[in-house]
């Protein structure tokens, strides 16, 4: 999806990305403040969270001008896949950050320090404020691609985030128990952490070139093999650019009478509607090659090998066979 396209409510994912960006910025200032006026270090992981998150909005805001950059011949797939060194940015950051409010949350268990519970009160109303205001904007866009899906979800987990420092203020206030602060701390950890991993585990997948989630490729081999012609099936391989772009590629060998009496178009355009139409997975991208059994010269893409195969037959073939598919 281009940062241009939008949605019913009229704003594209730039705008979003650009208003949600402003929102956790100025969110980091007062925080940081806060932060320091009150001792808190809920207050204190919420900000370093904060600023992550602002870090993770600045990075996919400046992926998604990127994204919209023309192909060229150095870029065949544009800058597509800054989204994903951005989410896998964004999940460093965050699980360094659950693992300081950990560590630190455990030692004022210990020794819990004087927290100014009012003022924590105030800064934690504002928090959820700014966290709402996120909420909303992003709530449009989150379908968008990886980055939409993290920064939303990254504000809806700030929003219980905000809930627990501001019921850590409260309990202090009333009944003097300094340690809430810590358990509030400790609270914001184990929710960035698992979100932390999860954006790790999905940028990981896709850097390292697995097939995409849901997709067999055992199935997928067996799948192909059912189409008339196809003797077998090497080189299967899939993996995805970026979000909604998954690629596909494979060598498949047919009978060699297909590659004499142009048949081999009709298997190209059964495979291509197959790994476009069939699948838990839609690629719209894929490089199919066809072999002949005896070893002779391949067909890529539905393209002639020979001159028996000729361009013109091989477009009239693709177009009969898609219709009878």
């Amino acid at each position: 999806m281009s940062a241009e396209e939008r949605q019913p409510d009229g704003l594209s994912n730039r705008k979003r990305l650009t208003l949600a960006f402003a929102i956790a910025g100025v969110m980091v200032v007062v925080q940081t403040l806060g932060a320091a006026m009150t001792g808190s270090l809920s207050l204190l992981t919420r900000t370093a969270d904060a600023l992550s998150d602002l870090t993770g909005l600045g990075v996919a805001l400046t992926a998604a001008v990127l994204a919209d950059r023309p192909f060229d011949s150095r870029r065949p797939w544009g800058f597509r896949r800054l989204e994903v060194l951005a989410a896998l940015g964004q999940a460093l950051l965050l699980m360094g950050v659950s693992t300081y409010a950990a560590v630190e949350g455990i030692r004022r268990l210990i020794a819990p320090p004087e927290v100014a519970s009012d003022d924590l009160l105030i800064f934690g109303l504002l928090g959820l404020a700014a966290n709402i205001a996120v909420v909303a904007i992003m709530l449009g866009g989150r379908s968008g691609n990886l980055n939409m899906r993290v920064a939303f979800l990254d504000s809806l987990a700030d929003t219980v985030t905000s809930l627990g420092i501001i019921a850590a203020a409260i309990i202090m206030a009333t009944t003097g128990f300094q340690r809430a602060d810590a358990i509030a701390a400790l609270l914001v950890a184990a929710l960035v952490l698992p979100r932390a991993v999860g954006i790790l585990r999905q940028t990981w997948r896709i850097l390292m070139e697995y097939p995409p989630d849901g997709l067999d490729l055992e199935k997928v081999r067996e799948h192909l093999a059912e189409i008339d012609g196809v003797r077998e099936i090497h080189d299967l391989r899939a993996s995805t650019i970026a979000t909604g772009l998954p690629v596909l590629s494979a060598h498949i060998v047919v009978d060699d009478e297909y590659f004499t009496d142009g048949r081999a178009a009709t298997v190209m355009a059964k495979v291509k509607t197959c790994v476009a139409e069939h699948l838990p997975v839609a690629f719209e991208h894929s490089t199919i090659q066809l072999e002949p059994a005896c070893g002779g010269e391949s067909v890529g893409g539905g393209q002639p090998a020979g001159e028996s195969f000729t361009s013109a037959s091989a477009a009239s073939t693709i177009s009969r066979a898609r219709a009878s598919v």
